[in-house]
């Protein structure tokens, strides 16, 4: 389990237990089930229904005690608390996992009120039971170091799943938008999706969305980013005054390190036909990223160009700037 994350959003990585299965597009190129396969001899034994989750050892759930003791010197260095995700290699909220599991988490994070603990889940419509049977309705409510975020990637599950989330009375709750495969109108979720209120000087989102990750996707067969999705996202996000943190392209880039104006509105294609890739998003065949891979790039919006050109060069900024937003301190310093 890593201690230093590399994540951007996050300090520490922390998985109580590894294991899970896929629940939406987010979750057809999985990491952690490749990663899984590859510690298991070639199959991913903790993932799927019915597949025993695998707690971790208690040597790594003594990890967030010591950093918890090491507050200190870290907020004296940053000025704030260490942020912990929980869980990277698993899911919270899983079916699969025993309450006792979650029990003992929410032990540990009432242990360590240093720590800014992120649950991030795809399963949110989980959430507010299984809290209320691990401790009870409002405990995160109570704890102003739980930060409870839902993964979205498309308006499909921003419409579903959004609300699900705005109904947990969590300090902050925010959104994963990574692997963002399609453009999402946060404005037309019920509620306002992102709802900022400015009373005496401060900014009260207690009933709305805190705080907006983006991302492309990385890795094996990882599908391009278009990028005006990310664009609405960061202007909308602006509107609201909600923070907003874009985290990387993917594997994929504009051909000319920026979208060419005037050219968003018309449909695109490959060269040879198979890939369709427009401003809704995706449209089939679009499964079979080799077939992107080896074509070396995709056709957006009829002539620009996309260009698989890796994680690392296709870099994090968003029209020449890198957004690394993150909630008020004087919340939850």
């Amino acid at each position: 389990m890593s201690e230093n994350s590399k994540i951007e959003w996050t300090d520490h990585t922390f998985n109580p237990w590894e294991g899970c299965q896929k629940v939406g597009p987010g979750c057809d190129h999985c990491y952690a089930e490749a990663r899984n396969a590859r510690f298991a001899g070639g199959t991913a034994i903790n993932w799927g229904p019915g597949a025993p989750r695998r707690r971790t050892s208690p040597a790594n759930w003594r990890k967030p005690l010591a950093w918890n003791t090491n507050h200190a010197a870290f907020f004296a260095e940053h000025g704030r608390r260490q942020r912990v995700f929980c869980a990277s290699l698993a899911d919270v909220f899983d079916n699969e996992v025993d309450d006792t599991w979650r029990r003992d988490l929410f032990g540990l994070i009432e242990l360590t009120p240093n720590l800014n603990w992120l649950l991030l889940t795809k399963r949110i419509g989980n959430a507010f039971e299984m809290v209320a049977r691990a401790r009870s309705h409002d405990w995160i409510a109570g704890r102003d170091n739980v930060w409870l975020g839902a993964t979205i990637v498309n308006q499909e599950e921003a419409d579903r799943d959004i609300p699900k989330l705005l109904r947990v009375p969590a300090r902050v709750r925010f959104l994963s938008m990574e692997p963002l495969l399609g453009p999402v109108d946060l404005t037309s979720i019920p509620w306002g999706g992102i709802r900022t209120t400015v009373l005496d000087g401060w900014t009260d989102r207690t009933h709305g969305i805190h705080w907006v990750i983006v991302g492309g996707e990385s890795g094996s067969g990882a599908r391009p980013l278009h990028p005006s999705w990310p664009r609405a996202l960061r202007d909308q996000c602006a509107q609201a005054w909600v923070p907003f943190l874009f985290k990387q392209w993917g594997e994929w880039t504009d051909e000319d390190w920026g979208e060419r104006a005037g050219l968003r509105d018309t449909a695109g294609v490959l060269p040879s036909g198979e890939f369709l890739l427009t401003t809704e998003g995706y449209l089939p065949p679009f499964d079979d990223c080799e077939r992107l891979a080896a074509a070396g790039n995709v056709r957006l919006d009829g002539r620009m160009l996309m260009d698989r050109v890796g994680k690392k060069a296709a870099g994090r900024q968003l029209d020449g700037r890198t957004h690394d937003e993150f909630p008020a301190l004087w919340r939850t310093q």
